[in-house]
């Protein structure tokens, strides 16, 4: 899966990137997520939106859209999946400069607890690397969500080879 994360370009621009993204999506057999914006994830046919904690769409404002969001306690997440959503990301697990913001590393533990509470999958997020892959899954992630780990990567394309490997 990919997420178009893209927060600040007009309309237009991100529809356009968005585009191109739905058409390297599909070629690589990939699902397409858009950041918040149903109608850009409408108009370019994609598979999901994606949402922060704190704006709700419920899945008849989305109709035909799976539905992510990015959570940072058990409550929320709790609250996402009773609001439709069909997974969240959970963390930041590791500490991670992207995720700073969000406070300090929440860990195994409540990931894991996490994990039980809901009957949605919950993709861990913060600081993954392919070698912390089996440690979070141990934990009850359904999977990871990682930003820097690819895009710092000498090789983006190796670094994805690496963690598919790990999460097969």
């Amino acid at each position: 899966m990919v997420q178009a994360r893209e927060k600040d370009l007009p309309h237009a621009e991100l529809l356009a990137l968005c585009g191109r993204l739905r058409e390297l999506t599909r070629r690589a057999d990939a699902r397409l997520f858009i950041n918040s914006d149903v109608d850009v994830a409408r108009e370019v046919g994609a598979d999901g939106i994606h949402l922060p904690h704190n704006l709700v769409i419920l899945p008849e404002d989305a109709p035909g859209l799976s539905i992510g969001v990015s959570v940072h306690r058990l409550g929320e997440a709790i609250e996402a999946e009773r609001d439709g959503a069909e997974f969240v990301v959970f963390g930041p697990i590791y500490d991670t400069p992207s995720k700073r913001a969000f406070g300090p590393p929440q860990g195994l533990g409540p990931l894991a607890t996490v994990a039980r509470s809901v009957r949605i999958p919950v993709l861990a997020i913060g600081g993954i690397t392919p070698e912390r892959v089996p440690e979070v899954r141990s934990a009850g992630a359904g999977g990871v969500a990682v930003i820097s780990a690819i895009l710092s990567a000498d090789s983006p394309a190796d670094a994805t080879k690496r963690f598919l490997e790990e999460l097969a």
